[in-house]
């Protein structure tokens, strides 16, 4: 992975989430105009918000993460450790819900939390790292191929809600 260095300047950690991060995870998502996931602060949703965080944080091999800088949270990434029979029994890690706060992009925080997952499924001895982004997403597309990530597959989902 060919990441570009976070400027010396930002002093940006990556932690696994905790209930506290939460307002701030909702707010990242509640920003995020394309992909239609109907992502609000409203106050009445948090209990959504809190339930789904008690069911990934019960799953062991879901992990959400956050990035902080100066005690606030300016991202977050979900992953998932799958292991399949595919590739001789393969273990792969999937990124998902990977957003950076509007007004810190381009400051190399994305950055560091893609290189922050390679380098776990690298430690892990995973086999691949992989992601998928809504078609809509063209920056996003290219920060991903900017950062390694290679186009190779096509997704395909069947709504049910």
């Amino acid at each position: 992975m060919h990441a570009p260095e976070l400027p010396p300047t930002l002093n940006v950690s990556i932690r696994r989430a905790n209930r506290e991060d939460l307002v701030e995870i909702i707010a990242l998502f509640a920003s995020d105009t394309i992909g239609g996931h109907a992502d609000t602060t409203a106050p009445d949703a948090l209990p959504d918000y809190l339930a789904a965080f008690e069911r990934i944080a019960a799953i062991p091999n879901v992990t959400l993460y956050v990035a902080e800088l100066d005690g606030a949270v300016v991202g977050t990434f979900q992953t998932t450790l799958l292991t399949t029979l595919s590739g001789r029994g393969s273990s792969n890690l999937l990124i998902e819900a990977v957003q950076t706060r509007k007004d810190m992009r381009g400051r190399g925080i994305g950055a560091m939390m893609m290189r922050f997952a390679v380098d776990t499924a690298r430690a892990q001895g995973l086999s691949k790292v992989q992601l998928s982004s809504n078609k809509e997403r063209i920056d996003a597309h290219r920060f991903y191929e900017r950062v390694g990530f290679e186009p190779s597959h096509l997704g395909f989902k069947i709504r049910l809600k």
